[in-house]
């Protein structure tokens, strides 16, 4: 039987790997007999060095568990309470709403502004910048609009830098300091640390984007600003530490652990998700970034651990290890496939290109391939069509292709977003010539706001259409 199992194990993540080009590594452990693991890919680009199961990740939002971990710990100490209203346990100079307890912040149902988002200058700006506490507080965590505490679940980065700024007012040591003094020391986890931008942290793994079709090293951002919601580093062999430390339930008290798995909103506990499979009860968690896609998966009544750990940010770290948790429990798996590319005509595929969100979201046609660009044009992550309005990353896995639809306006919508007008022209008709249109620009601010959308398109030499504004003899066009 267990033969069996690995041979299924082996079987897909090969046919999946032959898809993708992954750097990182992959550890599946049962009752600690090792059913499957291998590394993969480059740890160094530059000096050609490959990752080996010794390799160090950064985890990303895998780091939760540790930073909801150590605010348990105080709380076993009675060194705190997780009902209590957080501001009790802050620095008098970073207050948060009154009603914000510890427990919401641990379960993501704090309310506070989600500064973490495309549409926000935080990511690939601020966090660029030198870190100060109080201006990140003042800018960013504590900014408006809130939500009312406890009623929404909204996961969000703030609630867990709050908790590391908890932990160390709590317990007087730095976040980085109290983790390894009371986490990664007692368990052995000699491999793991906390990255702080810029401590030197041996056999890491470099963290890759493709751009283009070609790999490049991360665009910089500053760590400090994720220390308490991302920033660890680790391994497999300590990250196995780590499970058998919660599967045995070691350092804390029982009644303590009670609470740190009990299910929250959403199926979130306090760094931890919570679900079933073949009503197998399994925790997991996973991290996205720059180059980054981290998964761990826990089934502790079963004794299985899932690892899985890439710095090139190629495969979707979630269905692969969703695939090998159902191989586990007898579940038949579809064989792995990338998504099969539309044939639409090219000029139909400009119709999508334009800005969506300034400096963040855009769509370009570039040497007949389709691009989403990102970071002011700076990465091209190429996409190519898999059916009206649907489209998938050429290098990446994904488990649902991008939408990009029309609105009740006949609008284009990206990500959330309505495609701008700032790029376009508004061209107003004054004529022909033969069969051919003469248009000329207008000012684009007495037009805008009209009420009437309707497609059309001219066959001739004027671009496409994309909506009538102002009047039947006004078009704007790209």
């Amino acid at each position: 039987m267990m033969k069996e199992i690995k041979d299924k194990l082996n079987a897909y993540i090969t046919k999946y790997m032959s898809l993708w080009d992954f750097y990182g590594v992959i550890q599946v452990i049962n009752k600690g007999k090792v059913l499957f693991q291998n590394a993969y890919g480059y740890a160094n680009l530059e000096f050609e060095l490959r990752n080996n199961m010794n390799s160090c990740f950064s985890i990303a939002s895998m780091s939760k568990q540790f930073t909801a971990f150590g605010i348990m710990i105080l709380y076993d100490k009675k060194m705190l309470d997780i009902d209590n209203p957080a501001n009790l346990y802050l620095p008098s100079n970073i207050q948060i709403d009154e009603l914000i307890t510890i427990h919401h912040l641990l379960s993501h149902t704090s309310g506070l502004y989600n500064y973490y988002n495309f549409e926000d200058d935080f990511f690939a700006g601020y966090n660029r910048m030198d870190y100060s506490q109080k201006d990140f507080f003042e800018k960013y965590v504590n900014r408006q609009p809130q939500l009312t505490p406890g009623i929404t679940y909204n996961y969000n980065n703030s609630n867990y830098n709050l908790l590391a700024w908890i932990i160390e007012n709590v317990s007087g040591e730095k976040y980085a300091d109290f983790i390894r003094n009371n986490i990664f020391l007692p368990l052995g986890m000699v491999n793991s640390d906390i990255d702080d931008g810029c401590k030197i942290i041996k056999n890491r793994s470099s963290n890759y984007l493709m751009d283009f079709d070609s790999y490049i090293k991360i665009p910089y951002y500053n760590e400090k600003f994720s220390i308490g919601a991302g920033a660890i580093v680790s391994n497999c062999e300590d990250l196995f530490k780590w499970y058998t430390c919660l599967r045995d339930r070691k350092i804390i008290s029982g009644e303590t652990y009670d609470r740190f798995f009990t299910e929250n909103k959403n199926n979130y506990c306090y760094g931890l998700e919570h679900h079933y499979v073949c009503n197998n009860s399994s925790y997991s968690h996973g991290g996205d970034h720059l180059g980054i896609s981290t998964y761990m998966q826990n089934f502790f009544d079963e004794d299985i651990c899932i690892i899985i750990l890439s710095n090139n940010e190629s495969i979707n770290q979630y269905k692969l290890g969703n695939a090998i948790s159902d191989i586990l429990h007898d579940i038949e798996v579809p064989t792995p496939v990338k998504f099969d590319e539309a044939s639409i005509n090219k000029s139909f595929l400009k119709e999508y290109c334009g800005t969506y969100l300034k400096d963040k979201i855009k769509i370009e046609f570039i040497n007949e391939k389709l691009y989403f660009t990102r970071f002011c044009g700076n990465l091209h992550i190429e996409i190519y069509p898999v059916g009206e309005g649907e489209f998938a990353r050429r290098y990446f896995d994904q488990i649902n292709p991008y939408r990009i639809i029309r609105n009740d306006n006949n609008q284009l919508v990206f990500l959330g977003t309505l495609r701008s007008t700032e790029n376009k022209k508004v061209m107003k008709k004054i004529g022909y010539v033969g069969d051919k249109m003469l248009v000329f620009c207008v000012d684009f601010n007495r037009v805008i706001g009209s009420a009437e959308y309707l497609e059309f398109q001219y066959k001739h030499e004027i671009p496409i259409v994309t909506f009538i504004t102002g009047s039947t003899d006004t078009w704007l066009f790209r």
